[in-house]
């Protein structure tokens, strides 16, 4: 092959990697985008459908397992207590942290029923984390900031935390847990249990 001609290829194939390399955020942060859109879309279908109670929870939950990383969010939530539990508290955790996360995504999304959701841009953060801004239309009033954070942590793009309003439901969990452990002896069970008994009900 020619000189000039090996010389294009090599060109091509240096400028065809680049293209890649920028075209690759971009496709990541239109799936966050559309991620939002689907999970919002199905959260305000639930209030608008739903009455409050065991049948919007459920839905909720159903939501939370397919569009969330419910044992990143919960492990998250946990903090520095996740290393002091053994493998079967872990499970226990988690299981009942779910049913808790699907009654407080419920509640709290629940207060803006009737609304839409726009989706705006999207913010690329260190270790392929990305920011989704929204805001939930009120038929009256401000509109309510939504900050989504999606990231892939083995699972596919996934939400691992909801900003209302610049409030971290994960930050808000954990601060609650935090306490409830402090205030019960300074192990994880007492809030397990707690946890698996709020579930039952």
């Amino acid at each position: 092959m020619p000189l000039l001609a090996s010389r294009r290829v090599v060109l091509g194939l240096v400028g065809g990697a680049a293209a890649a390399l920028v075209s690759l955020p971009a496709a990541a942060a239109d799936a966050a985008a559309q991620l939002i859109e689907r999970t919002a879309s199905e959260v305000l279908q639930i209030i608008k459908t739903t009455s409050p109670g065991p049948a919007r929870q459920a839905a909720m939950q159903k939501v939370l397992q397919t569009y969330f990383d419910l044992p990143y969010m919960g492990q998250t939530a946990l903090g520095a207590n996740w290393n002091k539990t053994d493998q079967p508290q872990q499970v226990r955790f988690l299981k009942a942290v779910e049913s808790a996360e699907a009654r407080a995504y419920s509640e709290r999304f629940g207060q803006y029923g009737g609304q839409t959701v726009t989706v705006g841009k999207v913010t690329s953060r260190p270790n392929g984390v990305y920011m989704v801004d929204s805001r939930i239309n009120q038929t009256s009033g401000q509109p309510i900031k939504v900050e989504w954070e999606v990231r892939d942590v083995g699972r596919g793009l996934r939400i691992t935390d909801v900003k209302v309003e610049g409030v971290s439901m994960v930050m808000t969990r954990r601060s609650d847990f935090n306490s409830y452990i402090q205030n019960n002896g300074g192990t994880v069970e007492p809030l397990i249990k707690e946890l698996e008994s709020r579930s039952g009900r």
